[in-house]
């Protein structure tokens, strides 16, 4: 028996620990994952409210179709995912964002940590009601935003201290604050604190990365109280696929609400990437989502579905549309070329989004030269709708069994012209 605990009975299906505090017991359910027991700090029963439902699968690939049901609504998969890091989709107002198809969207807890600061979130009643998007939510650890802070960091055992590089104040952060502050924060989905390696590093580097974050995935568990929110674990092992399917097999056993691949598209080729994505994926139970984090290209997004992937998420969309540029049927368009000046047709003709069915690219051409702030909301009211777009039609030809043959091309190896 832990100290400070004693007795243990079961209360609405949970085994239950009492633990001592002052003349009155506390009663904290424990959970089970994969066999081992952790110690919730929460009082109260513990109970997922996040389920995933498979709808098809394709008869010659791993793609499938699905719905992810959340607290805030479903996502129909596989699905792109807009990043909105400080609770806004940069220059882009939630009535718009869900304009463009958009279900789920992301926000950072690195960043929102910083600023204004998961208290404020709170008061506010939650990240969804503090941005006014009603859909749902994921939250990252603020892992990934943490290590790439590599000269302003120290990594210890119990976490990561690191320099704000807003203030220059040193912050502390350990897998329960992580935990802590996206539970104030409030999404539908909250991601586990890990260690994301970089790309170069040696395998000893990567080894002691995955095991550490196998660690605090532990204590992440042990720290999260809400029944209305899913923690998601972190598949790393950097581009060693031995320590993929090593560290997928560990998590898969914890039978967890969702499974997420991190530390890809961080320098590494895409012929990496998906090598990475095909030997992890099949590892990861059948029937719970799988999220691929910061991946949002086309090609890199379809050969990912191809082994079972679900979930997208990229800045592409917006950070391209800031500068300049759009996404078309595949292809990158600067508009601010020359050829765009006198062009009087829509961006992309076949196009539902507001900016292809009102504005023209030479319209698009004139804002970009202008440096009107307008540019940049339409272009990424586009964008976004064109990788959601994307994932959407990858989905209808997954529930119809064609998804093999309509996106052929986008299965294959990239060509270099």
């Amino acid at each position: 028996m832990p100290n400070g605990y004693f007795g243990c009975f079961w209360e609405d299906g949970f085994e239950t620990i009492l633990k001592k505090c002052g003349r009155v017991p506390i009663a904290h359910p424990i959970l089970r994952y994969g066999g081992e027991r952790f110690i919730t700090r929460s009082p109260h029963a513990f109970r997922f409210s996040i389920s995933f439902q498979c709808q098809a699968h394709c008869t010659h690939s791993h793609a499938r179709a699905g719905v992810f049901h959340t607290p805030h609504g479903i996502v129909e998969t596989p699905r792109f995912m807009p990043v909105g890091t400080l609770a806004n989709v940069k220059t882009v107002t939630p009535a718009q964002l869900k304009e463009t198809g958009a279900q789920m969207v992301l926000s950072n807890t690195y960043h929102l940590h910083l600023q204004p600061g998961e208290d404020i979130v709170e008061r506010a009643g939650g990240v969804h009601r503090f941005m006014g998007w009603e859909g749902p939510m994921l939250t990252d650890s603020g892992g990934f935003q943490v290590f790439s802070l590599s000269e302003m960091r120290s990594i210890s055992e119990d976490g990561v201290t690191f320099r704000s590089p807003r203030d220059g104040q040193m912050i502390h952060l350990t897998p329960e604050r992580s935990i802590q502050i996206q539970n104030a924060l409030g999404a539908d989905v909250i991601m586990a604190f890990d260690e994301c390696p970089p790309y170069p590093a040696t395998r000893q580097q990567v080894e002691e990365a995955t095991d550490r974050t196998y660690r605090w995935l532990k204590r992440c568990i042990a720290e999260h109280p809400r029944s209305d929110q899913a923690l998601f674990p972190i598949v790393q092992g950097g581009v060693h696929l031995d320590l993929r399917r090593e560290a997928a097999r560990n998590l898969a056993a914890l039978d967890m609400p969702g499974y997420a691949i991190g530390g890809v598209s961080v320098g590494e080729p895409p012929e990496l990437i998906e090598e990475i994505v095909k030997a992890t994926t099949p590892l990861l139970p059948e029937n719970k989502p799988r999220y691929l984090m910061g991946v949002g290209t086309y090609r890199e997004m379809a050969q990912a579905i191809a082994a079972g992937i679900d979930l997208f998420d990229c800045v592409i969309p917006t950070r391209l549309a800031r500068h300049g540029s759009a996404l078309v049927q595949g292809d990158r368009w600067n508009i601010k070329n020359a050829r765009f000046r006198e062009d009087f047709t829509p961006l992309d003709a076949s196009c539902p989004c507001y900016t292809c069915q009102t504005f023209t690219r030479a319209y698009l051409s004139h804002l970009l030269r202008s440096q009107e702030l307008l540019a940049y909301t339409l272009l990424s009211i586009h964008n976004i709708t064109e990788l959601i777009r994307f994932t959407r039609q990858i989905r209808e030809a997954i529930l119809g069994d064609r998804f093999t043959t309509e996106f052929a091309d986008w299965l294959q190896p990239e060509t270099v012209a």
